[in-house]
């Protein structure tokens, strides 16, 4: 299955560690490689990067990354990198072959198992799958920046976003979903909406196309500023 990797924003909250989020050095080894490392042995064949900010630099280490691992790694820029992340994978999705594809952020480390239990769940009618936490006490999480989710008793999606009143779950990132999701966004957009992978996802899960899978207890960390960053070397040194 081909996986589209969002690593195009300026990474902010990380910047007093590295000027590029994805070449960002986790126990010697740049993000971007853990992801697709960790991509590939839980199912994905071939991957699309989508850079935006240090472009050039980000597109050079995924060519010799490609050449090292023999995986198929294409580069797609999008327009502009300030804009909200649904352009980015609207630009991603244009490059999926009109095929189911995974769906990950380029700074969420993850256990393998986590993707091979969501690629192998895949209900039948769904546009999107997300892998979400239900441990509401994870100490992992950055409770002032995760993307919390909201569930019905059968695990469909019913909201989703920064700082919901009510939630059950957080969204890890990980995803599986169909083009469907790219004309949700722009759909957003024509709306008045910004253009965010949330409204996009929102707007599957209003029409009941938007599912999830339980990670269980399995690791996943967003490494996302200094504290998230330090947590990540001392799991994987």
């Amino acid at each position: 299955m081909k996986c589209l990797i969002i690593a195009a924003g300026f990474g902010s909250r990380l910047r007093e560690v590295s000027d590029s989020k994805p070449l960002t050095p986790v126990a010697g080894t740049p993000l971007i490689e853990h992801i697709v490392r960790r991509s590939a042995a839980g199912g994905a064949t071939s991957f699309v990067v989508v850079t935006g900010h240090e472009a050039e630099a980000v597109e050079r280490f995924v060519a010799n990354l490609s050449e090292r691992t023999g995986l198929p790694i294409e580069c797609v820029r999008t327009p502009d990198w300030s804009l909200p992340n649904g352009y980015s994978v609207m630009s991603g999705i244009a490059h999926a072959d009109g095929e189911r594809f995974i769906l990950l952020m380029a700074d969420h480390i993850f256990d393998p198992a986590i993707l091979a239990g969501l690629i192998a769940s895949q209900p039948a009618g769904d546009e999107l799958r997300l892998a979400v936490d239900r441990r509401l006490d994870n100490p992992a999480v950055d409770l002032e920046d995760v993307t919390c989710v909201a569930t019905d008793s059968a695990g469909r999606i019913v909201r989703i976003g920064k700082l919901l009143e009510t939630y059950d779950c957080f969204d890890t990132g990980i995803f599986t979903a169909t083009p469907a999701l790219g004309e949700a966004i722009a759909a957003s957009i024509a709306a008045g909406g910004k253009g965010s992978l949330s409204e996009g996802v929102k707007a599957l899960a209003e029409r009941g196309l938007a599912s999830t899978f339980d990670a269980g207890d399995l690791w996943w960390l967003d490494v996302d500023d200094r504290k998230a960053y330090d947590m990540a070397e001392a799991a994987l040194s």
